[in-house]
């Protein structure tokens, strides 16, 4: 597979396969970054299609972890914005796909974009659901979270007062693209009935995995993602 790293706007990406006027966007999740194996998939499925990928790293993650700014969803949207940007300036269709909270981010920031498709594994389609979760898992207050501004938890996430009001302040309203949705039957972090209700309201097309969690990395799972792009793949 051919690829080619480059940078943009001090945002590191890569960019697969051979030149082609098609392209699918790829927003990585959480813990993961540009380069992830259901990435790499994805750009070898497309290039049997003549369709190229370019990924990139968000904030915190692959290249740039240990850096500013913080993975929060305000600096993440930017970015998507610049990569979304670079590619409308390079190839004439651009499809989406993204995983967990990429697919979040998405929702928000390409809302209003023609792609041609949508792709999303184990999406995250309501962060505030998510993130009140976690509060109460962590008997965290909305009060106390105003008032320290960010606590950590014991599972290694940071839950930020202004992330929160963010995603209070920007709900998923809109969302016209046609869109293929991949969920583990096991997900534990975007509930089964947010994801129906989702797939419901935008008109999605939805395949649960038996089995499967929110993070596809085994063999069967993996094997079942693949072959879930050959059928949904343009």
């Amino acid at each position: 597979m051919k690829t080619q790293k480059l940078l943009i706007d001090q945002i590191p990406a890569v960019v697969w396969g051979e030149p082609s006027d098609r392209v699918f966007l790829a927003v990585h999740g959480n813990l993961s970054n540009k380069e992830d194996t259901v990435i790499r998939l994805l750009a070898e499925e497309a290039a049997l299609r003549g369709t190229q990928v370019i990924s990139f790293d968000l904030p915190e993650h692959g290249e740039r972890a240990g850096t500013q700014p913080p993975c929060k969803v305000q600096f993440c949207v930017r970015d998507l914005r610049k990569v979304m940007d670079y590619a409308k300036s390079r190839w004439q269709q651009v499809s989406l796909f993204a995983c967990s909270m990429g697919a979040y981010f998405s929702l928000l920031e390409y809302r209003e974009e023609p792609l041609q498709q949508a792709l999303f594994l184990s999406p995250v389609v309501d962060m505030r659901r998510i993130i009140e979760n976690m509060m109460t898992w962590f008997e965290v207050t909305e009060e106390r979270l105003r008032e320290l501004g960010e606590i950590p938890t014991p599972i290694g996430q940071t839950l930020y007062w202004d992330y929160y009001c963010y995603v209070k302040d920007h709900p998923i309203e809109r969302w016209d693209s046609e869109t293929a949705i991949l969920y583990g039957e096991n997900d534990t972090l975007c509930e089964r009935d947010t994801i129906d209700a989702f797939t419901r309201r935008f008109s999605c097309k939805l395949e649960v995995v038996n089995g499967g969690e929110h993070f596809f990395h085994t063999p069967e799972q993996l094997a079942a993602f693949s072959a879930w792009l050959r059928q949904n793949l343009h």
